[in-house]
């Protein structure tokens, strides 16, 4: 189950709904903005990968 801390929670809800959809389907744990940064990044990684 993935969580968002409260400091972090509106950047959060600022993302687009199916971005947010798939960070928390990801069961990941967001403390900070360098967390949600990362997941990000992967999920970069992995769309870059999809069009290869």
């Amino acid at each position: 189950m993935s969580y968002v801390s409260e400091s972090l929670r509106p950047k959060f809800e600022s993302l687009p709904i199916e971005l947010k959809n798939e960070i928390l389907s990801r069961n990941v744990r967001l403390e900070n903005l360098n967390d949600l940064i990362a997941v990000l990044e992967q999920i970069v990684k992995e769309a870059e990968g999809e069009g290869n």
